[in-house]
């Protein structure tokens, strides 16, 4: 079998597809992740006189034609391809890859939806668009509030969906206890059903939810065998001190400028996804919400997104809804013959004013329009480790700071997690407008620079032509780390990189040792232990620019994309 990129144009449906003669597949739950993301399993095709037929892959098939329908530009399909003449192994395929086929992953419509409901899309809205029901949304929106570490496992398959959606139902502090007994081999996590009983059931109310000083409770505590947890013997004698608690809390908030405080009923859910951030100064409230087991938290500068509506519209002076509507002074006909007059005329004299231009493309690129599909790169790592590694690294910590400055410049959220959002509408876009206007042509640029790095695709020639043309230097960023070690491999690399580090005579000396030994004594190398000299900011070949290699065998991924366009830059300068 051959892993090949085909052009879509040259695929069709193989008559041994299981779901041949359905004609109407449906494909829209896939829709959103492959916008996002792209195609991440191959189709199963095999060749059929001048093109190939798709085996196994219908829907994806499909779906990625009606994308490009809709005006998507669709690059050449990842495909692998079967031997000739195999009808019956291609019957088998199609039929395993129908039996099987899932649904599209939780983690990608959580983040579509999730994406959506921060644009301004009410859960109805949403629930039409993907042709779904509210509860749906909701569901999704729950998995959205879990801790990264829980969706990271889901991913990785460490979790199966019955747990996951138990662990919708936890306060953050217990997703904290409970991935504490998931990443302890000893003692293990519960659940399934009996996640769900460990999170609801009983009244074992721990210590550590109290809000007021212990030294005030008299009843009796118990503590488990190793003293690693407390609870209160008396539910009773505890709800009278913390609902006392409470209540000053509330007097607090009160008291700071707070004109409304509510406490929520026990146990009554503070979902964000039915609020929205709303500031003191324009009439958010504090929300306090207690959990069965005495959880008490605080959610400050909320109000539901029907009172965020109404606010909105009142400021801007919307009229009544139950106003009868007046007919419209000019019909549709009337409207569409000067909208387009009007678009010809401006768009004539835009090319006139190359810096309002600029402005406009750069609201474009961050708001987002019909026509305009830019999307943040989605950094998407093969493993759990090598994602981690990434979160950790100088860089990134060092593009979120900057994010926050260039978002604090331009007016927005500056704990927004991305700049660029896509599917944006013209009111979107004319507000980001608007505020561009008022910056600096260095402001400008500076902005123009953030969204342009964060629409950077990774693992393309462009990474590498934009590193080799700015001089990057990974070392300021960038140290070897563990998991650069474990992912490193191959004895004729490993030997070469040695020698980098120690020698010929060091590399030769250990040619015959296991690649365990070797990546040992390349780490002593560069932390300096155990008596090695430590080599100062080394850098491994793949992470120098432009990307090199130690062999002649390709596969490098970055030096590989050097190559490819490395002659269009040679006399070029920046």
């Amino acid at each position: 079998m051959e892993l090949m990129h085909i052009p879509l144009c040259e695929l069709s449906i193989a008559k041994t597809n299981v779901r041949y003669g359905v004609k109407k597949a449906d494909f829209s739950d896939i829709i959103p992740s492959i916008r996002k993301r792209g195609i991440l399993q191959p189709l199963l095709v095999r060749k059929n006189g001048k093109g190939h037929e798709v085996v196994a892959g219908k829907r994806r098939y499909l779906a990625l034609n009606f994308l490009e329908q809709e005006g998507m530009e669709i690059e050449a399909v990842p495909c692998a391809v079967m031997a000739k003449g195999d009808d019956a192994a291609a019957i088998e395929a199609s039929l395993i890859e129908n039996v099987h086929r899932k649904p599209m992953d939780d983690m990608d419509e959580f983040e579509a939806f999730q994406r959506l409901l921060k644009e301004g899309r009410t859960i109805g809205e949403i629930a039409d668009t993907f042709g779904v029901t509210e509860i749906t949304v909701k569901r999704r929106l729950a998995i959205a509030n879990l801790s990264p570490k829980i969706r990271t496992a889901y991913r990785a398959e460490e979790i199966d969906g019955e747990t996951l959606r138990a662990l919708t139902l936890a306060s953050k502090q217990q997703q904290k206890d409970w991935l504490a007994l998931f990443e302890d081999s000893e003692q293990g996590a519960p659940r399934g059903s009996n996640l769900k009983r460990w999170l609801l059931g009983g009244t074992q109310i721990p210590t550590t939810n109290a809000i007021f000083d212990l030294t005030s409770y008299k009843g009796e505590i118990v503590s488990d065998l190793f003293g690693e947890e407390s609870y209160f013997a008396n539910p009773d004698a505890f709800w009278a001190l913390q609902n006392e608690a409470i209540a000053k809390l509330k007097a607090s908030f009160e008291g700071n400028g707070w004109t409304r405080v509510e406490i929520m009923e026990q146990d009554q859910r503070f979902h964000e996804w039915d609020y929205e951030k709303t500031s003191k100064k324009k009439g958010g409230a504090v929300f306090i919400s207690v959990s069965e087991r005495g959880e008490v938290e605080a959610h400050e500068g909320y109000l539901s997104r029907a009172e965020a509506r109404k606010l909105e519209a009142k400021s801007k002076g919307a009229p009544d809804k139950d106003a009868k509507p007046e007919k419209p002074e000019l019909t549709k006909p009337m409207q569409n013959y000067f909208g387009l007059h009007r678009h010809a005329a401006v768009r004539l004299e835009l090319l006139n004013h190359p810096q309002l231009a600029l402005r406009l493309a750069v609201a474009h690129m961050i708001a987002g329009s019909r026509l305009w599909q830019v999307r943040p790169d989605p950094q998407r790592a093969d493993k759990p480790e090598i994602e981690a590694s990434v979160m950790q690294s100088k860089a990134q910590h060092a593009f979120a700071e900057k994010r926050k400055a260039v978002a604090e410049l331009l007016g927005l959220d500056p704990d927004r997690s991305e700049l660029v959002r896509p599917n944006g509408d013209d009111y979107q876009t004319a507000a980001v407008f608007a505020h561009l206007l008022k910056l600096t042509d260095d402001e400008i640029l500076q902005v123009l620079a953030f969204a342009m790095a964060e629409t950077l695709e990774a693992g393309t020639a462009i990474v590498e032509a934009v590193g080799v043309n700015t001089n990057t230097e990974m070392s300021n960023t960038w140290t070897p780390d563990d998991t650069f070690l474990a992912l490193l491999a191959g004895k004729d690399v490993l030997h070469a990189i040695l020698s980098e580090l120690g020698g010929p005579s060091v590399a030769d000396g250990n040619k015959g040792e296991t690649a365990k030994l070797q990546k040992g004594i390349i780490r002593d190398f560069i932390t300096g232990s155990n008596g090695r000299p430590q080599v100062h900011n080394w850098l491994p070949a793949y992470a120098r620019f432009p990307a090199a290699a130690y062999t002649d065998r390709g596969g490098t991924g970055s030096g590989d994309s050097w190559k490819k366009v490395a002659a269009l830059f040679e006399g070029a300068s920046t």
